[in-house]
């Protein structure tokens, strides 16, 4: 290759350095993401045979599920400033501990009152987990890197439903007895203990800032140093928001609703899908064990793994943020009220995938819109608030999918209501693409090289 067409050595190094910091730290955070989805969850899968023990109806167990989301609601912002203020090492390490605990204690609850207890609890520990790792993301990856890096770790969510929904019904099915306890009993506990030793381990291996990080070398730190110190600077002089107007200003709130509405598709699938499964033998004449029932589950959130990788890569290479949000919760808006109608298992199936695909797709792609505009405390602070808003649709959609089942006799008013939150998610993101002032979907130009 001539000097001509030698690429610039910041492009090489900054290729290098980006390599070597998403296999440090993607795998390692895509674990404990799995896990800490797997947990908070797997009452979905527990609820097959926990509702008879515990004497739960639909709309008990929609609470039950949505309770998690009340403290996690209360105490998401304040967790968010103090990973940011005493770094994600401690404070992660920290909520895994916490939670791995809360999580394994639930295997013993006595009654539902125990029950929702221990999810308000559960709620509280885990406060600030996830938005803790997509602030934590900003400080190692670049604006233009970082939907694929998102993608990447986001992957935990559809693989703990795949892989964990098939690991549930075997525990259910074939550990069911086991040292005298309910197979939903040991579900709870052999999920939860892992998140424990995980935070022993985080405490060691995270590194809060590119600045700390010893397994670079010192040319490789002070590159990636300065670029991420150049882009915030970059976007605090553009924007300058402050930690108060973060926490007011009509984007963020409207950014909240937008992934209020595919949150509220992801835990309507996720807490749902496993009985939905199992109603095919009323609808259909099917016959499915609890293990079968798993791995069938488990199929939608394959084919969103794919999706979620593929749509991430694309909106990085178009540098297009907000119509890739758009179209992914459009998808899922028009297809999951399509599985009402089908009339095979098979079929209905093929629908739920598509839906998942709608999902999973618009996660990386909406979760660099933020960072946007946001940087320091103020990211902090507002990636926080629009995902704890954002997951008032993991209390809503349990609760409303429980209830309208409850009192109509099916799931597919419920399902509808998935649709329409969907649709509202696309056309709001659009609307904000649309704004006369700097759009939301535009990056800030990249630093000159």
């Amino acid at each position: 290759m001539s000097a001509a067409q030698t690429p610039p050595v910041d492009d090489e190094l900054g290729r290098r350095v980006t390599r070597k910091v998403a296999l440090r730290l993607v795998p390692f955070m895509g674990l404990l993401y799995f896990v800490n989805y797997l947990d908070r969850t797997n009452i979905g899968f527990a609820r097959l045979t926990m509702s008879d023990d515990l004497k739960l109806t639909a709309t008990m167990f929609g609470l039950a599920s949505g309770l998690f989301f009340i403290g996690y609601l209360i105490f998401e912002v304040p967790s968010n400033l103090l990973l940011h203020r005493i770094g994600a090492r401690r404070w992660i390490a920290r909520i895994l501990v916490s939670w791995g605990i809360v999580a394994a204690a639930m295997s013993f609850v006595p009654n539902v009152g125990w029950l929702y207890a221990l999810r308000v609890l559960l709620g509280i520990a885990e406060a600030g987990f996830f938005p803790g790792m997509i602030l934590f993301l900003t400080y190692w990856f670049p604006r233009r890197e970082r939907a694929r890096v998102t993608g990447l770790f986001l992957i935990a969510i559809p693989l703990s439903s795949a892989l964990g929904s098939p690991i549930s019904g075997a525990i259910l099915e074939y550990a069911d007895g086991l040292f005298g306890m309910a197979g939903w009993r040991l579900t709870f506990l052999l999920e939860g203990l892992p998140a424990v030793i995980l935070g022993v381990i985080c405490w060691f291996y995270l590194t809060d800032r590119p600045s700390e990080a010893r397994w670079l070398t010192e040319q490789e730190r002070g590159w990636l140093t300065a670029e991420m110190a150049a882009e915030a600077d970059q976007t605090s002089h553009q924007y300058g928001w402050s930690l108060r107007r973060s926490l007011t200003s009509p984007r963020v709130l409207a950014l909240s609703f937008v992934y209020f509405g595919v949150v509220y598709g992801l835990y309507a699938l996720g807490f749902f899908l496993p009985g939905i499964v199992e109603g095919f033998s009323k609808r259909f004449g099917t016959s499915f064990s609890l293990f079968q029932t798993g791995m069938i589950t488990g199929i939608p959130y394959l084919v969103g793994v794919v999706a979620m990788v593929l749509w991430s890569r694309h909106s990085d290479a178009k540098n297009e943020r907000v119509w890739h949000t758009a179209g992914a919760a459009l998808l899922g808006a028009v297809t999951i009220p399509v599985a009402l109608y089908l009339q095979s298992p098979f079929a209905v199936m093929v629908a739920v995938a598509l839906t998942a695909i709608g999902i999973f797709a618009a996660l990386p792609v909406f979760w660099p819109l933020p960072s946007v505009f946001l940087t320091g405390t103020a990211a902090a602070g507002g990636i926080a608030l629009i995902n704890s808003l954002g997951n008032l649709a993991g209390f809503v959609a349990p609760y409303v999918t429980g209830a309208l089942t409850d009192a109509t006799g099916s799931e597919n008013a419920a399902l509808w209501l998935v649709g329409v939150m969907m649709l509202g998610s696309a056309i709001t993101v659009v609307a904000l693409g649309a704004a006369p002032k700097g759009s939301v979907g535009t990056p800030p130009p990249t630093r000159a090289r």
